[in-house]
């Protein structure tokens, strides 16, 4: 709802007051963590957009392919604001002045600049999951009440057929890479034509658009593993707490280029791996897809890039197995071995010593930042002694979405993340013995609550805590562990409490095992809680080990081997009784984790 221009001034300055105060504790802290205190004021992702502009306008933002396999092509601050208010003024003048407007495709240039259109002063941004099959992506928009949705090519039937049907409340349909607009959707590229003949005929609807910074203005679906979506309500202010508080426990320069790889409907890639490079005034690369990461990274030469646990740790495993197979693996071992001596008396030869490694990564990575999920810290450690900084954090699309972050000079590898300064985390009901209990978060980054859901929301945020539903703890040094999920913990009929996750990261560091499932079933004999795991093999690693001639029975025996090793070291009602080997994927969410509670993912 608009304000007369003279209370908006008033808002503005106000919210500017306090973005100040948030910079001001920043640079007044004596906590040697928050190591980078140039952070910048910003009130709103529009503030943040023209202040990078005028900045860093012709740095450039983001590399870009015209073609599949062509070259990099660069496109600066500047070139995209204008894309950015034409396509704006464009979406104002076609009636969809706050609506709902729905965004899906892979990542590029086309999906941010219509994001930023949308959120600064368009309307309400709801990005869709380009995996989602069609009945779930009608189910969202009806559920969202989205009337436009802009979306690349392989959409352009389904959405088509959608609208056609009258069962949903689409009127407007913009494909990006249609050459010119039909009867039934209209070309992106014509719309931002449209946008920038209004804006020289002086239209400024959208150039002078109010942003109230707590107002929702974000429609983001989880996808959990659990498979019940819920929208969670982001505002401007969610977003700007996390680009003011993340840089200061981790580096990012002008000359920084983001890898950008992940899914960017959701919070991590969204909020850290595109909007962050825009406020810091960095540039942003964007991959191809999977089967192109090595090719686009040795082209990009990245330096921050963005990883979820799965991506991470292949490439770790990959170098390794490359490093075997080629007879150098014990060499490589020296190396590192005497690197590390060095590094204890200050000297570090890391570039020298594993410059084909680094450049596996582009040649110019500086830091590997894991999300999403739990990754093996010896990854971590083992990244970083080929001389990479290897970092994780922790984060919920509900806290849009970074609850801790490890800081790049101090970082722990078991430890999920530090508190960011602004941000509180607590432990429910922990444990007397372990610290352990529910983590709940507070801060400006959690969300305003789930669309049109009071129960759930009412069910998460009391006292303007949030309560996440993971299990951890707390170090003297405030740095976040998470045991697990609250759903997810196995209780036994003597009453003790199994973590699948911790059973899972044992066997996941079993060179045999690819992924893994661990659950809890009752015996039809004895009645007693038995731990089970489902187990995907790496076949490459069991043919380095058994040779080509093979079998089902010799795979099992190798792994119930390591297994037995594991269970020895584990109280009885931890011990692993039975596992089955499978050879087809498990079944995922779209972001790639493994869905605990499908009855597929179980079969013995």
């Amino acid at each position: 709802m608009d304000i007369s221009q003279e209370e908006y001034a008033l808002l503005k300055e106000k919210e500017m007051e306090y973005a100040k105060e948030v910079v001001n504790k920043v640079k007044n802290s004596k906590d040697r963590n928050i190591m980078y205190k140039d952070i910048r004021p910003i009130t709103d992702i529009k503030h943040m957009f023209e202040t990078s502009v005028e900045l860093y306008g012709n740095n450039t933002a983001f590399h870009v392919k015209d073609k599949e396999g062509g070259p990099y092509r660069s496109i600066t601050f500047k070139e995209s604001k204008i894309d950015v208010d034409a396509l704006g003024t464009a979406f104002i003048s076609l009636g969809l002045k706050d609506k709902k407007i729905s965004i899906i495709g892979e990542n590029r240039y086309d999906w941010a600049i219509t994001y930023l259109a949308i959120v600064c002063g368009t309307g309400v941004a709801v990005p869709l999951d380009k995996e989602l099959p069609i009945n779930e992506l009608a189910q969202l928009i009806n559920e969202a009440d989205v009337e436009c949705v802009i979306y690349s090519k392989k959409y352009d039937k389904i959405f088509k057929e959608m609208k056609e049907s009258g069962k949903t409340s689409l009127k407007l349909l913009i494909n990006m890479d249609l050459e010119e607009s039909n009867d039934y959707s209209l070309a992106l590229k014509d719309v931002i034509d449209g946008g920038k003949e209004l804006i020289e005929r002086g239209n400024r609807k959208f150039l002078d658009a109010q942003i109230h910074r707590e107002e929702m203005r974000i429609i983001i679906f989880t996808s959990g593993t659990t498979g019940i979506a819920k929208g969670v309500m982001l505002s401007h202010g969610n977003i700007v707490e996390d680009l003011m508080a993340s840089p200061t426990l981790l580096e990012v320069r002008q000359k920084d280029v983001f890898f950008s790889i992940l899914p960017i409907h959701h919070t991590y890639e969204c909020t850290c791996g595109f909007l962050m490079p825009l406020y810091r005034g960095a540039s942003i690369a964007y991959c191809e897809g999977l089967k192109y990461i090595t090719k686009n990274l040795a082209e990009a030469k990245p330096t921050i890039f963005l990883g979820v646990p799965l991506i991470v740790e292949n490439l770790y495993k990959k170098i390794w197995q490359n490093v075997r197979k080629s007879g150098k693996e014990d060499t490589l071992k020296k190396m590192l071995s005497i690197n590390k001596k060095m590094k204890k008396i200050g000297i570090d030869l890391s570039s020298v010593l594993f410059r084909q490694i680094a450049a596996v990564f582009g040649g110019r990575m500086k830091v590997i930042i894991c999300g999403g999920a739990a990754i093996d810290p010896e990854i971590l450690q083992g990244i970083r002694d080929f001389g990479i900084n290897a970092v994780q954090g922790y984060g919920l699309t509900e806290c849009a979405p970074i609850c801790a972050l490890n800081p790049d000079k101090y970082p722990k590898n078991d430890s999920a993340g530090y508190i960011p300064p602004g941000f509180k985390i607590k432990i429910d009901k922990a444990d007397p013995e372990t610290g352990i209990g529910e983590i709940c978060a507070k801060g400006g980054n959690v969300m305003l609550g789930y669309y049109n859901n009071p129960e759930a929301t009412a069910e998460v945020l009391k006292d303007g805590w949030f309560y996440t539903g993971d299990l951890g703890y707390l170090d003297k040094d405030n740095y976040v562990y998470i045991t697990g999920r609250s759903k997810n913990v196995i209780i036994t009929k003597n009453g003790k409490n199994v973590f699948p996750e911790e059973l899972e990261h044992y066997l996941n560091k079993i060179p045999y095992i690819e992924e893994c499932l661990v659950w809890g079933k009752d015996s039809d004999e004895t009645k007693e809680t038995q731990i089970f795991a489902s187990i995907r093999v790496s076949y490459d690693e069991v043919r380095d080990k058994l040779g080509d001639n093979y079998s089902d029975p010799d795979v099992e025996k190798l792994i119930w081997r390591e297994i037995d090793a594991i269970n020895i070291n584990l109280p009885l009602f931890k011990r692993i009784k039975k596992i089955s080997i499978r050879k087809e994927e498990f079944e995922k969410t779209t972001g790639q984790k493994i869905k605990r509670y499908a009855e597929s993912n179980k079969k013995l």
